[in-house]
């Protein structure tokens, strides 16, 4: 018996809207990694991009576990001499949530041309509503 591999052409694809209240930021990371590589189908893949597409709402109400808020910090650099910005979590989740869940699902998917293409297919929104009506998205209810 010879092993499956998907095509590129045959791959379907679905919209997914997940609301993000109350769940854990890495945990809802992984999984919505997951949903975009698509690992969660049968017809999985590895070098092809067989996922769906995630919307996520309400990420300004994710929830960081432990002393996160206060220790965890995000660091970037300008490229110049002493251009290092330290940022700590509690405030980045504060002011640029939409930011802190597109940074953790990137962080979880392939550092690759692939893994580009995938993150794509990803939209964040801090409130309610979204503008992907159009695509008839299922909500999907992750469990924490």
């Amino acid at each position: 018996m010879k092993t499956f591999m998907a095509k590129k052409e045959a791959v379907e694809r679905k919209w997914y809207v997940i609301d993000a209240t109350g769940l854990h930021l890495g945990r809802l990371s992984s999984q919505v990694a997951s949903i975009l590589r698509g690992k969660n189908k049968p017809t999985f893949t590895p070098h092809v991009d067989t996922g769906d597409a995630v919307i996520i709402i309400n990420c300004d109400k994710v929830v960081l576990t432990g002393k996160k808020a206060e220790q965890k910090i995000y660091y970037r650099h300008s490229g110049f001499a002493g251009g290092l910005k330290q940022v700590k979590y509690g405030k980045l989740l504060a002011e640029r949530s939409d930011f802190l869940v597109y940074h953790a699902v990137k962080g979880m998917l392939p550092k690759t041309s692939l893994g580009r293409q995938m993150l794509k297919k990803l939209r964040v929104y801090k409130g309610g509503e979204h503008n992907q009506q159009a695509q008839q998205p299922e909500v999907l209810v992750l469990e924490d």
